[in-house]
């Protein structure tokens, strides 16, 4: 019996989910088939039961429905709940579609473990109010920062993000007009979708400096505009690649009970981006 799952975004064409996916399952022998699917906000709902009608076990969700995930499932994992948005849908046994989201232990993991960045005691920018920053900010103050800043175009929306998660570290936010005044930090993370676009926020110069880490979630066979730019400011750059990995392995270990080795998944994913 071959297990079936599949990425729902949009646009979805991009996406190296299907084949992360089929590298865990030849490394841990387990038959899968992965896919991508195209949706709409009109269709997304129809295409999420569909799938789970058709008898697969999952799907992921990417941008920009992980927000809009959260109302298809019926139960929700305490990260999901927490977080208000689903990138993992697990299609249960009993039928429940039970919602989890595991973007932020793998970037979290991508961080500590592959680019060998301590969190604790760190200052952390993040860009972006949106499903992707909701989905992160948990794992990110657990690991212990100093501060974590959100600032967003709305700054509305970033205050509403922050008073979410006050209760777990310290946590701010502001708009990106409010950025000038601030020194630079360790970890700039770029969650918004303007990559996609070849476009980036508006930032200061001073928000990075040779010590910080600026890290686009999103990841693309050659640098955003937000990793050239940090990059041309001194920073050292990551691509969201590994988080891609990291967070597609936790998914994998949801649905078939075995976490793959990651590592061994990178030289190939390099390779189809070379």
């Amino acid at each position: 019996m071959i297990n079936r799952y599949t990425v729902i975004g949009q646009p979805i064409a991009h996406s190296l989910s299907p084949v992360v996916h089929q590298l865990f399952g030849d490394l841990t022998q387990r038959k899968v088939k992965y896919t991508r699917t195209e949706a709409t906000p009109e269709t997304f709902e129809s295409i999420v039961l569909d799938w789970q009608r058709s008898g697969a076990k999952g799907c992921n969700i990417t941008a920009p429905f992980k927000e809009l995930a959260v109302t298809v499932c019926q139960r929700m994992a305490p990260n999901a709940k927490r977080a208000g948005s689903v990138n993992t849908i697990e299609m249960h046994r009993d039928g429940a579609l039970v919602g989890h989201n595991t973007d932020g232990a793998g970037l979290v993991a991508d961080i500590v473990v592959n680019k060998r960045r301590v969190l604790q005691d760190s200052r952390i920018l993040l860009l972006g109010a949106g499903g992707a920053a909701r989905g992160v900010i948990a794992p990110l103050l657990d690991a212990g920062p100093t501060m974590l800043h959100v600032a967003n175009r709305t700054s509305a929306k970033a205050d509403t993000l922050a008073s979410l998660f006050s209760d777990m570290g310290p946590v701010s936010a502001s708009g990106y007009e409010a950025l000038g005044d601030m020194a630079a930090f360790d970890v700039m993370i770029n969650a918004t979708s303007l990559s996609l676009n070849g476009e980036m926020p508006p930032l200061p110069n001073g928000l990075v400096g040779s010590q910080t880490l600026a890290y686009d979630m999103t990841y693309a066979k050659q640098d955003t505009v937000f990793m050239s730019w940090s990059r041309s400011r001194g920073a050292d750059t990551s691509s969201g690649l590994g988080m891609l990995v990291e967070q597609a392995a936790e998914s994998f270990f949801i649905w078939e009970g075995v976490r793959p080795k990651t590592r061994m998944v990178y030289p190939r994913l390099r390779e189809l981006l070379s």
